[in-house]
């Protein structure tokens, strides 16, 4: 299959009133299941993170989950956090990306092995990304993968940088995780 037999699966999906993500990969359409709330969250509060340093300084762009991008293996895949710089990237297309994202994040879900996701990841940085991050809410750890080098893993104690796509920007590892509100902090006064 091609990314353009893709699109004709998921218009049909449409037609049926079905919102499947679906990916391609070596020419085999994948079916992405919706991921748990707590990757979900942990999804949404990186690219909070990252937007809100991004957006001011005009680096470029922040995808999230549904962002898909056609690589040059003819793959079609959509990380769960992905950022492209402004220079590769100048205005986004009404259509996938056609370029491997300088940044690709993947996300543990309860259902997800560890093994795929480091061989997404792997297939990334081998096609041009400069950083890949895998997030493993279970052993609350992050792993972060460079073209150069071994990959680095990070615990709650670590702050995250990716000083080659945003210089200063400094992320605590333990503020990725979901927080758990105490009994006075869900109290409303009506």
């Amino acid at each position: 299959m091609t990314v353009k037999d893709l699109e004709k699966v998921q218009k049909t999906f449409k037609e049926a009133g079905q919102d499947y993500q679906v990916e391609l990969e070596s020419g085999k359409i994948i079916i992405v299941g919706p991921s748990d709330i707590v990757s979900s969250e942990i999804g949404i509060r990186l690219s909070a993170f990252l937007f809100v340093w991004v957006n001011p300084r005009r680096l470029g762009r922040v995808f999230d989950s549904a962002g898909g991008f056609i690589l040059p293996d003819a793959n079609l895949t959509a990380p769960d956090v992905s950022f492209v710089r402004a220079a590769r990237l100048r205005q986004s297309p009404r259509y996938f990306g056609e370029l491997v994202p300088d940044l690709v994040v993947e996300i543990k879900s309860q259902s997800d092995r560890i093994k795929p996701l480091e061989k997404k990841i792997n297939n990334f940085i081998e096609l041009g990304a400069q950083v890949g991050i895998l997030i493993d809410p279970d052993e609350e750890t992050v792993t972060v993968y460079r073209q150069e080098g071994e990959p680095i893993v990070l615990g709650n104690e670590d702050i995250l940088t990716v000083p080659e796509l945003f210089p200063g920007w400094q992320l605590p590892i333990a503020e990725l995780w979901p927080p758990i509100f105490t009994e006075a902090e869900t109290q409303t006064e009506a």
